[in-house]
């Protein structure tokens, strides 16, 4: 555990291996704060029509993008912001964000909330997200 990044489960609250309950970011070094991310890929395509798993998984991979562009990885995150529309099956999504952040020691803070509808009427899932990268 980083001096700089505290990933907290107190006793008291249901311990998830999926989410951690608490991050807590202390010390020197840098946030980044990442906008809703979509289904759409470079060329501004939505990539997975009417595919929650597909959406995800290309959401995953913008928000790769987005954090390599700060210098960070999907290790540094602290809080992810998962909206769905309604209906979806949420275990798809799910599925394809395992890829990407089933192997973290310490899993960020996650909400997710279902919506009636997201900006566009093809997206199924936008993810936001927080990182923490300690200056070393």
């Amino acid at each position: 555990m980083s001096k700089h990044v505290q990933y907290i489960n107190p006793e008291g609250l249901f311990k998830n291996p999926a989410f951690t309950q608490v991050v807590m970011t202390q010390g020197k070094g840098k946030t980044i704060y990442v906008g809703g991310q979509d289904a759409v890929n470079a060329q501004g395509e939505i990539v997975g029509k009417g595919d929650i798993g597909e959406q995800t998984e290309q959401v995953m991979k913008n928000l790769q993008t987005a954090l390599a562009a700060c210098g960070a990885t999907f290790d540094n995150l602290v809080k992810l912001s998962i909206y769905i529309v309604q209906g979806q099956d949420l275990y798809s999504g799910f599925r394809a964000s395992q890829k990407y952040l089933g192997h973290l020691k310490n899993p960020p803070a996650i909400s997710g909330l279902f919506v009636v509808a997201l900006a566009n009427p093809a997206y199924l899932v936008e993810i936001e997200a927080i990182a923490f990268v300690p200056e070393e």
